[in-house]
């Protein structure tokens, strides 16, 4: 991945750390979908295909929960990393853009969980 001065392995700049973040490093993603898949681990994900991509997000989430119980803040944070990471590669495939998920979740303030989950209907899902 990248190696220009001020970015991470990412290509992302690395001098904003908030949300926007995730915005950038999928764009990052996106751009690299058609990349070679030798020298490309996102551009991989997307070759093999979703089935292989929602695996890995499962191994991701996994490995994270584990670090989670264990207390392990250093590896919880790695393992939270990695999980937004293969999370934004199953998005871009699936053509989900961050902003709907942002919208989604802008639409739940205020409300409890107990009564967003009461106005789901079942065929959400």
């Amino acid at each position: 991945m990248g190696g220009d001065a001020g970015q991470g392995d990412s290509g992302m700049a690395t001098n904003k750390l908030d949300a926007t973040v995730l915005d950038r490093l999928y764009e990052v993603i996106e751009s690299r979908r058609n990349a070679d898949p030798k020298t490309s681990n996102t551009a991989r994900m997307f070759q093999r295909g979703t089935e292989k991509i929602a695996q890995k997000l499962g191994e991701e989430a996994i490995e994270a929960v584990i670090e989670g119980v264990r207390g392990k803040r250093k590896r919880l944070i790695s393992e939270s990393a990695d999980l937004l990471y293969f999370l934004l590669i199953l998005w871009a495939d699936r053509g989900i853009v961050p902003a709907e998920v942002w919208a989604e979740l802008d639409g739940r303030t205020g409300t409890s969980g107990v009564d967003e989950k009461k106005s789901r209907l079942p065929e959400d899902f």
